[in-house]
């Protein structure tokens, strides 16, 4: 019922918002994760348990592997310029002549804001539990997939094409396994995932020619680099925990670890 309630929203009031022209449904879809989550732990442990999942929105002193403050705040850049360079491969209609805005820190901000209010819901309150049941990448396609559903209504009042449409289902399933790879590698940090999560939507924001640029050709590219290096991560740290690194010696660090 709740899909069906804010798809209504967005034919009754098919407002778009500055920022990546993105509809108002967005904000619902945004604020649910955590509100649910909020309402949940209240129940269960008051306020004292509210407040102990809010604190966790700057856990980054639980990221005691710094190395990992690499693949958080450079693999998605790193995977948008590749995009870019591919797309001009191919001839996609992209600007040639990029400048980064000056809005960016504040577009940042936004996002990272956005990005707690979803992460404190699907990382901070869900993940865990799913985890305890699951293994690590069935929990990710679980919640991978709810997340995309919750945002179909969104990505019917943007009257997205039918690829885009399921390219962007796509994406957010990958996403939701590199979130909870970066999450379960930096000591269960829900700032991790926060700080992934704003990275990503603020390149995908200031990309040469902003998001609609980025979705040409329904996103193929960026979005099928995305899910291959989900796929490639599932591969290298394992299915069942994502923190297993394939090459890892017994008793040595794992991946990343092994830089430090």
């Amino acid at each position: 019922m709740g899909t069906i309630d804010i798809t209504l929203i967005g034919i009754l009031f098919p407002i778009k918002l500055p920022l990546d022209n993105l509809p108002v449904t967005d904000i619902a879809a945004t604020f649910a994760p955590t509100i649910a989550a909020l309402i949940l732990v209240y129940r269960e442990e008051k306020l004292f348990g509210v407040r102990k999942l809010l604190r966790r929105t700057f856990d980054y002193k639980r990221i005691t592997r710094k190395i990992w403050y690499i693949p958080i705040i450079f693999l998605m850049p790193l995977i948008y310029v590749l995009t870019y360079w591919i797309m001009r491969l191919v001839g996609l209609p992209i600007p040639t002549v990029w400048h980064l805005p000056l809005l960016t820190p504040f577009i940042f901000g936004l996002f990272f804001f956005a990005a707690a209010l979803e992460e404190i819901g699907y990382t901070g309150y869900v993940t865990d539990p799913m985890q305890a049941l699951y293994s690590a990448l069935a929990a990710c396609l679980i919640i991978g997939s709810i997340h995309a559903i919750w945002h179909w209504p969104s990505m019917i009042s943007m009257g997205m094409a039918p690829g885009l449409f399921i390219w962007g289902s796509i994406l957010t399933v990958s996403f939701r396994i590199l979130t909870v790879w970066l999450y379960n590698n930096t000591g269960n940090s829900v700032f991790a995932a926060i700080l992934f999560h704003a990275v990503t939507n603020t390149g995908r924001s200031v990309f040469p020619g902003s998001r609609s640029a980025l979705e040409l050709g329904d996103a193929a590219i960026a979005y099928g680099l995305i899910t291959i290096t989900a796929i490639i991560v599932v591969f290298l740290w394992g299915p069942k925990t994502l923190a297993r690194f394939r090459y890892g010696r017994k008793g040595q660090p794992h991946g990343l670890d092994q830089m430090q």
